[in-house]
């Protein structure tokens, strides 16, 4: 079985996350800031896209964390419009065990393939986030802070991962992703 059929079985497989819509302030840059601080699923994706795209190096170690940012915002244009997107909540858990599988198995692959992965979860949990907020222009604020948090945890998987490099601990980098990996089970099996 490769990890499309995989990711694809985790798809169909999981229930709501239930940390999104009707969930806190959605009003102020500092509420999306502090959204995925809080979040175990938005943590564990955001960080592991940081560790994948440093163990895959080159133009991955940019192109996918602004891939996702990118995609992630254009998710929550379409949610703030009410434009449905089915499968959102199974998406976003299947997305944090598929990106810490990724990461745990240190899977390489090309570059723009990697972004097709990341960007198509990144619009599920755009789309979650942008359902949520006011359409106004503190849901606007919101989206901006949500989207500099996630950048930060690209950045601080990214930066995680280069020091296990420097330090010859690279293992570290792919036990770092099997956390996200158990953090997802977790979440799929309603623990969480």
């Amino acid at each position: 079985m490769n990890v499309f059929s995989i990711i694809a079985l985790l798809v169909l497989g999981v229930t709501p996350a239930l940390a999104h819509v009707g969930h806190g302030a959605t009003e102020s840059f500092a509420a999306g800031l502090m959204h995925p601080l809080g979040g175990l699923d938005h943590f564990a994706v955001m960080i592991a896209v940081g560790l994948w795209a440093a163990l895959k190096g080159g133009r991955a170690l940019w192109f996918w964390p602004l891939t996702f940012v990118g995609v992630m915002l254009i998710g929550g244009a379409l949610g703030m419009a009410h434009v449905a997107l089915p499968f959102v909540e199974p998406a976003i858990l299947a997305s944090v065990v598929a990106l810490g599988l990724m990461v745990a198995l240190a899977v390489d692959m090309p570059v723009a393939l990697g972004a097709l992965v990341v960007g198509g979860f990144a619009l599920f949990h755009g789309h979650a986030h942008g359902s949520e907020v006011v359409e106004n222009i503190g849901g606007v604020e919101y989206m901006a802070g949500f989207a500099l948090a996630t950048a930060t945890l690209h950045l601080t998987g990214i930066g995680f991962a280069q020091l296990m490099t420097r330090a010859q601990m690279r293992p570290v980098i792919r036990a770092a992703g099997g956390l996200c990996l158990f953090a997802g089970l977790v979440m799929v099996g309603g623990l969480a």
